[in-house]
């Protein structure tokens, strides 16, 4: 994509990369893996990157289970809410 940032290597740094992003690249990681046809280093190199993105995936994915859980606990600590100002 055009204005993306790119490490030494020509490829997006994980770090810089949102939640879906990461989940398509790494669907695509698996794909290619298992096509085949890859040397060894290359097998290595493609499969480390996805352990990159799944960690990352997972980050992600924690991220937005916290920010849920403190929206919920926000509204048990104020049952009533916003609620009462429509009365």
């Amino acid at each position: 994509m055009a204005g993306e940032h790119t490490d030494e290597t020509g490829t997006t740094p994980i770090s810089a990369l949102g939640y879906e992003q990461c989940r398509d690249e790494l669907i695509e990681v698996v794909r290619v893996l298992e096509l085949g046809g890859l040397s060894l280093d290359e097998s290595l190199t493609l499969w480390e990157r996805g352990e990159s993105l799944a960690k990352r995936c997972e980050e992600h994915l924690a991220g937005a289970r916290k920010r849920v859980a403190d929206v919920l606990d926000a509204e048990d600590a104020d049952p009533g809410g916003d609620d009462d100002d429509l009365q």
